[in-house]
């Protein structure tokens, strides 16, 4: 037997992340003392909305089927061909295409990896595809015929399909088949901020009340002590009795501790843990609402970069997928290929935009029907529409090396 087939029989697995599954349950316990798995991180508000707006963005973005001309020179849009309408519109009876794409990254980013069961009809042609939770399905290498296979939990019924019938995005992972799942591979970093919001949510649920001694020099009997707790707990406790006075007796005098946020730079911890959250979505701050370090000057170019670094990795492991598995061999060798269209994240303003057109138009890369098409507007149609203009003073370098040298104006010496 040879390495590659023993390393491909031997079990993989998620390290410690996935072989318990009671982790898979109520998440395992971080440092902070909060359980963490893909559900709980949601209540962490900058994972909930990272998460939100890179699938937004994902889902939003126009997704179409193009097919290469055979000449290899440009692209039509295969609006003929069934998978156009899935991808494009409709990818199953009960959803449309943003709902299915922004479920699929929504699983991404919590997981690691997104499914969804692709139904072929009897020409091979895919006609559904419908999002399954990701913890009910597991890719594992059949060591027999050495392919990878699903096996997909349906209400206790475990059912195996082969590998063209799921449509399977992975994210990072260690052995090419299954992603890591990005909150248990930072749910320290979870941990502490939803034990720092729970902190906080606790300090100023009680009113700020806890933290004080009461003092005396005198003594009490226990029936007075229960007395005092009980009045404390009654009046003293909770926000909306925050503003009521205490009546003490006995030489009681009431002292607070002071506030331990400051020593602790607890704001300071805040702000750094929701950066460590940005940072592992590639989700710029001021997109999660937090702007401390942006200006108008940089808001623009952190946009371009978040559709850099973190949406265009996403779209192209989207892009193979769709190609390796919604599309026979047969078709992909006949030029079929999906596409997303970025130009919607990549806009500017509105004045920036239209010079950026203007200049494509003025040096004939667009025409005006192409313009209008992408404002949504109708073609004008006839010559007007599809010609391409260019500036009048610009000619080809050919154009102008066959340009006869301009005359001096003499010609030998009879000076005419």
């Amino acid at each position: 037997m040879s390495i590659i087939r023993k390393l491909l029989l031997k079990n993989y697995s998620m390290g410690d992340f996935d072989k318990d599954i009671k982790s898979w349950i109520g998440g395992r316990p971080t440092h902070s003392g909060v359980n963490v798995n893909e559900q709980t991180a949601l209540r962490h508000i900058t994972v909930y909305s990272c998460v939100r707006v890179r699938s937004e963005s994902f889902a939003s973005l126009p997704l179409s089927v193009y097919r290469k001309r055979p000449n290899g020179n440009g692209r039509d849009e295969a609006t003929d061909h069934p998978v156009h309408e899935l991808l494009h519109n409709v990818p199953n009876p009960d959803m449309h295409t943003m709902t299915w794409r922004e479920t699929m990254n929504s699983h991404l980013d919590l997981s690691g990896n997104c499914y969804s069961i692709i139904t072929h009809n009897n020409r091979g042609q895919v006609t559904e595809l419908y999002p399954w939770p990701w913890d009910s399905i597991e890719p594992k290498r059949n060591k027999d015929t050495m392919k990878v296979e699903y096996h997909v939990n349906d209400r206790g019924k475990v059912s195996i399909l082969p590998s063209e019938k799921v449509f399977h995005v992975p994210g990072l992972g260690f052995d090419g088949i299954k992603g890591y799942s990005i909150i248990r591979m930072a749910q320290e970093a979870v941990g502490m901020g939803l034990a720092m919001s729970e902190f906080s949510s606790r300090f100023f649920g009680q009113g700020m009340n806890v933290g004080s001694v009461f003092q005396t020099d005198n003594s009490m009997t226990q029936e007075s002590v229960d007395a005092l707790r009980e009045q404390l707990l009654e009046k003293g406790s909770g926000l909306a009795n925050s503003w009521m006075p205490l009546i003490l007796h006995s030489g009681l005098k009431f002292a607070r501790i002071p506030m331990p946020l400051s020593d602790a730079q607890f704001i300071e911890n805040i702000q750094l843990n929701k950066e460590d959250i940005c940072g592992l979505y590639r989700v710029p701050p001021h997109m999660v609402a937090n702007l401390q370090r942006s200006t108008n000057n940089n808001i623009e170019h952190q946009g371009i970069e978040y559709v850099i670094y973190s949406m265009l990795p996403l779209i192209t492991r989207f892009e193979k997928t769709a190609d390796w598995k919604l599309f026979t061999p047969a078709e992909r060798a006949a030029g079929y290929y999906t596409k997303f269209n970025l130009d919607s994240l990549l806009r500017g303003d509105s004045k920036s935009r239209a010079e950026y057109l203007s200049k494509k138009r003025s040096s004939g890369i667009i025409n005006a029907d192409e313009w209008r098409a992408l404002d949504d507007e109708n073609p004008i149609g006839g010559a007007a529409g599809q010609a391409y203009l260019v500036n009048g003073a610009m000619i080809s370098t050919e154009t102008a090396a066959a340009q006869q040298p301009r005359s001096t104006g003499t010609t030998g010496g009879d000076g005419e």
